[in-house]
């Protein structure tokens, strides 16, 4: 079975967590971008109270739409046993959510990458904390999907394991039915490493995907993308483009995927610059879907 295509409302992700724009009417309107399905996020079901879930489900049976994944952010970094105890309780009731919402996969992260923490702490609280909510998982037959990642939007540092050898490092030490990767190009461009090379380590593990595109400002070279204390983040000169356009190589990402017998959803984070550039985006990964998985 070939991957689907699935919308996520990356640009409305302030309005929507907040409130200010209403999601079930967003799911309303998704139906006209050319995806096949929705990817949801915990926050913006937050303001519609205690049956979202259900409210959501109604929704989606009414558009005849269909849920890809939930985009989750437990944060198993924090210095404090008890605080990294209630972050396990948030992962399993996003796993609860997802059930609620008719889905499979569930997006999992390390945490922020807090002032004065070790990389041998930040993998050990990162580790423990996924292990602890896998048994439940499996329980309720959610998988969750670790994120290469830049930063939550309600983060105020980014992802401990941005780098890419710091997520292999934790992936490696999770062997688990109900645990993959999800994968995601322009992360690892934000990250200051090859996405190619990325997905050739991690292709027989990846079990979910986001899909966007970066283009640098004219004038600025990969380089522009480093920091002052030699990490990497969101330039100002890295700038959302529409998925095909920009820096990643869909047609290698994509003969990967193929070769890999990958079927899982393609969820596009796009419509930055307007919801017209995500539609195309939508066209696009069809058409590359139809040359590499035949249509």
């Amino acid at each position: 079975m070939p991957p689907r295509i699935s919308v996520f409302p990356k640009c409305y992700f302030d309005e929507l967590c907040a409130g200010r724009m209403d999601y079930l009417q967003w799911l309303r309107d998704a139906k006209g971008l050319g995806g096949e399905g929705i990817e949801h996020y915990d926050g913006f079901l937050a303001p519609l109270g205690p049956d979202g879930a259900a409210r959501v489900c109604e929704v989606m049976e009414e558009t005849g739409q269909a849920s890809s994944l939930l985009c989750f952010s437990p944060d198993f970094t924090h210095p404090d046993a008890d605080e990294r105890r209630r972050q396990v309780a948030r992962q399993k009731a996003a796993i609860d959510m997802s059930v609620a919402l008719g889905l499979r996969h569930c997006r999992t992260l390390s945490g922020q990458r807090l002032p004065g923490m070790t990389r041998a702490e930040g993998v050990q609280r990162t580790v423990e904390g996924i292990r602890a909510s896998l048994e439940y998982a499996a329980e309720r037959d959610v998988v969750l999907c670790m994120e290469n990642h830049y930063k939550d939007g309600n983060w105020t540092y980014p992802e401990f394991a941005q780098a890419e050898d710091v997520f292999l490092e934790i992936v490696e030490q999770i062997d688990h039915p109900n645990f993959g990767v999800q994968y995601d190009p322009s992360n690892a461009i934000v990250g200051g490493y090859d996405p190619l090379a990325f997905l050739e380590k991690v292709r027989h593990r990846v079990v979910s995907m986001h899909a966007s595109d970066r283009y640098l400002e004219e004038g600025a070279t990969l380089e522009d993308l480093k920091q002052a204390d030699g990490s990497t983040g969101y330039s100002a000169a890295l700038k959302h483009g529409e998925t095909g356009k920009g820096l990643n190589d869909y047609d290698t990402i994509f003969g990967i995927l193929a070769e890999a017998g990958y079927d899982g959803w393609i969820s596009i984070e796009d419509g930055m610059n307007g919801l017209d550039e995500l539609a195309r985006s939508a066209e696009f990964l069809k058409a590359k879907r139809a040359q590499y998985y035949g249509s």
